[in-house]
């Protein structure tokens, strides 16, 4: 495998070889940097370990490269941060470091380069380049992390069973890796996974969702995801998904595997999107199926109400992964609530109401709601995918033409409540909510046009209706 260094890249690794000399601390690059340079994979952060003292080195380093940069130290880990241009640099003295059953927390020593690399959670992440001078560029490579890296493997440098137990977040990071890079993890490594399993519970919720994030902006996220569940993880992370796993068959009649249909839709999306919460929105779309499953003998499996369910469930998953809920999780409730309407539009004949109903909720989603629609489409017959595309495309047109007529996307009704209780003597209260509501929904309807003149009118023959007149 190739390693070559870009010539800012060379710059830096020559200038931090060179404090190094100067703080008699040898150093080296290892770790992300290193493994995505042998795949040729572009990296815009570089870790740096040296025998000695990482903050007195990243001092030194940003002496000589530019007096004027900002080094951000992290005194209870030991670490130093320097933004050089668009290359993050993080530096770090070598330890070793021993754990305690209940905490991913470890105690940490100073140690050599040997024992910074036992530390390392798989072994393409454990090869390191030495930056001295009389051995600059030479790959260290204790663990034969090059030839899995070759090989397209996960392993861990030591015994699997110490490295999960001692930092069960490792479990998720394994699989992460699997995704982004589609390696396959040793299969002794992944026993261990499944035999400690129940260990991911004591890792902190922040770090799970930024594990989890990942391998959903991942290429193909469904890898990770399965894995996930074959490794008995997605059980404690996201049990709803789990709960749509299986075929259920009566009368010998069966619905789909929710599940994987679940992963199907969240890999059909990810090439037309990078819309984190988005994707999230794919991935959890379905979740309220196992609660409003239902069959008969006239109609067979239904799932009627799912997505309301499906969007009901939501919140709760955001709050124990805690994940940001302001803003996101109103996008991935509402595209979730939303996800069924364009699809039974498709089967009806498509009233101006309904599409103007469709512009009105959705707003600035409308356009991430349709991805998602033709994103759930899973079915292998190559005949209902066109015929189903073909629809989609029927309403997107029907929709800008409605669009463009009646400007009822992000629309606010005509008359406001302060115009309704000036007119009616009114106070705040229930009786100017309603007027406003049929208004609105007149609007809607299509039973009177989107303007001031007939809105007005509208209002005060349905204020008569309350027995409210004009003041």
């Amino acid at each position: 495998m190739n390693f070559t260094l870009s010539n800012k890249e060379q710059e830096i690794f020559e200038i931090v070889g060179k404090a190094g000399e100067e703080l008699q601390s040898p150093v080296f690059a290892i770790g992300g940097f290193v493994r995505d340079k042998l795949l040729q994979r572009n990296s815009k952060d570089i870790d740096f370990v040296c025998q000695g003292n990482g903050i007195k080195l990243a001092y030194k380093v940003r002496d000589f490269l530019d007096s004027s940069l900002k080094v951000s130290v992290f005194k209870t880990y030991g670490t130093a941060h320097i933004k050089y241009q668009d290359i993050e640099l993080e530096f770090v003295g070598a330890r070793k470091e021993s754990y305690h059953k209940d905490s991913r927390n470890p105690e940490v020593e100073i140690g050599t380069l040997e024992d910074d690399q036992n530390r390392r959670d798989f072994t393409i992440n454990a090869l390191a380049i030495d930056l001295s001078k009389e051995n600059f560029g030479k790959l260290i490579d204790p663990f034969d992390g090059l030839k899995d890296l070759a090989s397209k493997i996960i392993r861990t440098p030591l015994d699997p069973e110490v490295t999960f137990s001692d930092d069960p977040l490792r479990m998720m990071r394994a699989i992460r890796f699997a995704t982004q890079l589609n390696f396959k993890i040793e299969d002794t490594c992944f026993s261990s996974i499944q035999k400690q399993s129940e260990r991911i519970k004591i890792v902190s919720k922040e770090r799970i969702s930024d594990e989890l994030n990942k391998i959903i902006m991942a290429k193909k996220p469904s890898i990770g995801l399965d894995l996930l569940y074959k490794a008995g993880l997605l059980e404690y992370l996201l049990p709803e998904l789990t709960d749509l796993r299986g075929v259920e068959i009566i009368e010998n009649v069966g619905h789909k595997d929710n599940f994987y249909h679940s992963l199907q839709v969240l890999d059909n999306i990810s090439p037309f999107t990078d819309n984190l919460w988005l994707r999230w929105a794919a991935l959890l779309h379905d979740i309220g199926k196992t609660k409003a499953k239902r069959f008969d003998e006239q109609n067979g499996w239904t799932f009627h109400g799912h997505e309301r369910i499906s969007g009901r469930m939501v919140p709760a998953i955001f709050k124990r992964l805690k994940l940001p809920t302001q803003q996101h999780l109103a996008f991935v409730k509402k595209i979730i609530e939303l996800h069924h309407r364009p699809v039974s539009l498709t089967n009806e004949d498509i009233t101006d109401a309904a599409l103007r109903r469709l512009l009105f909720d959705a707003g600035d989603d409308l356009e991430d709601l349709m991805i998602l629609c033709k994103a759930d489409i899973t079915s292998k017959n190559k005949y209902k995918v066109k015929k189903y595309i073909a629809n989609f495309e029927e309403v997107e047109r029907r929709i800008k033409e409605v669009e463009e007529k009646d400007k009822i996307r992000n629309w606010e009704p005509p008359i406001s409540g302060d115009l309704i209780m000036e007119t009616f003597g009114l106070k705040p209260s229930r009786e100017v909510g309603m007027i406003k509501k049929q208004i609105r929904e007149a609007i809607l309807d299509g039973a009177i046009k989107n303007n001031y003149e007939d809105a007005f009118a509208f209002m005060l023959e349905y204020a008569a209706s309350l027995g409210l007149q004009p003041v």
